[in-house]
């Protein structure tokens, strides 16, 4: 199983990863409180402002105080290590 680090030592899998997308738009926004009513919403912000919503498979949602494209390149760089 690969994870990655979503900040504040929160890993998340990456096999189930489906996006990670921006936190600004409406239909994210949708997302997100959909989630909370159904209690599938996990936040990894630690209090801090989030930069970036992580979508599973399993229609959780996680929110994360890293950015998108940081969560991206850490992704990458475990594929990296494990090629």
């Amino acid at each position: 199983m690969k994870l990655i680090n979503i900040g504040f030592g929160n890993l998340v899998s990456a096999d189930k990863l489906v996006a990670v997308v921006a936190p600004d738009s409406a239909p994210v926004k949708r997302i997100v409180q959909e989630a909370k009513q159904n209690g599938l919403l996990i936040d990894a912000t630690c209090g801090r402002k989030c930069k970036a919503v992580l979508i599973h498979e399993s229609n959780h949602v996680v929110l994360s105080a890293v950015s998108c494209e940081a969560i991206g390149n850490r992704a990458e760089e475990s594929e990296d290590k494990d090629d």
